[in-house]
């Protein structure tokens, strides 16, 4: 019998799921589970999540919120393992032990923690010499220990289950690139194969940048441009009526700018294919009265999240069965990190005298 690949895919335990999450990976992990060529791990970030310093009672119901959007999306226990990072302890162990073989440099060069740690030191330059500011800062402000090291903790989460395919966007594919030269040079230095070097898992086709209501970028929760899945409908009506457009085409056929192109792009994400075009072909007249745009907008995305904000509704008052389903999946996911510890921790020499 052919073993199936194995696919992991974590977020952080940061705020509630997106718009963006949905059709950019939630969506896809529903269809995947359907092909039984792969075995999804689907996991919360809670220790990722230290590493900004988050209120406990917040972290802890955030993590809760995550777990339940993700079963109200579609995400089956019975045919993914879903599980919280803290409850597979051997995570943490093998974090320390790859470390040994992390240099301070390379995790000091990456993009992501150049950008952290410029936002936490209120650093304002884009310099490259980030390092010499960090260390030598003239400042009561710190970048703790954890968010330099948040490479190695991805990498562990990935290479303590055996991953082959790791979903990530543009953003994170330095982080997947450190993890294969972590799990290279470990498997070089002791002479041994433990570690399979993952790869990017696209899914096939375009990759999907789900754009927010601010006129630029993609929707993200710390810029504030978001529609949340667990949005009421007075919420979400009002956020896209206040999304932001342009004065409109002055003659025909005319560009279409970047504010009223994001907005299109959401109506092509949940609208059918003839309102798509009656929107087009109105900008393309000068015909369009955003008005319209957005309430039409507005009622078909409505027609996505509403049935996820109630299942999510009555997930959150079943604590046995949110229960139920962590420990199940912390179960799955334990069996094979652990394996994996123990050959990690053998092969290293750490080994008992009793």
């Amino acid at each position: 019998m052919e073993s199936k690949e194995i696919v992991l895919s974590g977020i952080r335990a940061t705020g509630n799921l997106h718009l963006g999450n949905y059709y950019g990976a939630l969506s896809k992990f529903v269809k995947m589970q359907a092909d039984e060529h792969y075995d999804n791990l689907f996991f919360i970030a809670d220790l990722h999540a230290l590493t900004t310093a988050p209120d406990p009672a917040v972290l802890h119901t955030n993590v809760k919120n995550i777990v339940t959007e993700y079963l109200a999306a579609g995400l089956d226990p019975e045919k993914s393992t879903i599980f919280v990072q803290s409850d597979v302890p051997e995570v943490s162990e093998l974090y320390l032990l790859l470390n040994m073989h992390v240099g301070i440099g390379e995790l000091m060069r990456t993009a992501s923690f150049k950008d952290k740690a410029r936002k936490a030191l209120g650093i304002k330059t884009e310099s490259d010499d980030i390092e010499k500011e960090i260390i030598g800062a003239d400042t009561n402000k710190r970048v703790n220990a954890g968010l330099l090291t948040y490479p190695t903790l991805m990498a562990v989460d990935i290479l303590i289950q055996k991953a082959h395919k790791v979903p990530v966007g543009k953003d994170q594919e330095q982080h997947l690139e450190l993890t294969r030269r972590f799990a290279r040079r470990f498997n070089n230095f002791y002479g041994v194969e433990l570690f399979p070097e993952p790869v990017n898992f696209d899914f096939g086709g375009k990759p999907v940048k789900v754009p927010g209501l601010d006129g630029s970028g993609k929707m993200g929760k710390s810029e504030g441009n978001c529609l949340y899945l667990i949005d009421d409908e007075k919420t979400l009506r009002k956020k896209v009526m206040r999304a932001v457009t342009d004065e409109g085409p002055k003659e025909p056929n005319s560009e279409v700018s970047q504010p009223v192109q994001n907005l299109f792009t959401l109506l092509e994400l949940t609208s059918t294919p003839d309102v798509v075009q009656h929107f087009k072909d109105a900008y393309a007249d000068c015909s369009i009265r955003y008005g319209d745009l957005k309430k039409q907008l507005a009622e078909d995305i409505l027609k996505v999240t509403l049935p996820i904000r109630e299942r999510i509704m009555e997930l959150s008052n079943d604590d046995a069965y949110i229960g139920k389903v962590l420990r199940q999946g912390a179960e799955k996911a334990r069996e094979r990190a652990a394996a994996t510890l123990r050959e990690a921790r053998e092969i290293m020499g750490i080994r008992k005298f009793y």
